[in-house]
């Protein structure tokens, strides 16, 4: 059983910028990742990231605001957020997983999820 503890919402202006991080028990699984979810909306693919390797990838909406990174000496997971918009504002998740086979854009691929924090973007 993976435990993750997400850490690092608020509330920013639009522009700003913010940095999540996601504690993990172990790393006992392949890949990370981050979703989030809007009031109203399914949860979405936002980042993943690979413990070995650190290959990444990227949702189209925050390609080239966002980077995922990982610290494998103390198992946390960072997702750092620039250039944040309204539409940003979501519950964002930390999750764990990696199975053969499944795209690490779907919610599948992963078998624990962390509680979630909130990110709220004013403009």
């Amino acid at each position: 059983q993976v435990r993750l503890v997400e850490s690092g919402g608020g509330v920013v202006q639009t522009g700003g910028s913010l940095t999540l991080s996601c504690s993990a028990s172990e790393r006992s699984t392949s890949l990370m990742g981050w979703f989030r979810q809007a009031p109203g909306k399914e949860r979405e693919f936002v980042a993943g990231i690979t413990w070995g390797r650190g290959h990444t990838s990227y949702s189209d909406s925050v390609k080239g605001r966002f980077t995922i990174s990982r610290d494998v000496t103390n198992n946390v997971v960072h997702l750092q957020m620039n250039n944040l918009k309204p539409e940003d504002t979501a519950l964002y998740y930390c999750a764990a997983g990696g199975s053969s086979g499944i795209s690490s854009r779907t919610l599948r691929a992963y078998d624990y999820w962390g509680q979630g924090t909130q990110v709220t973007v004013s403009s």
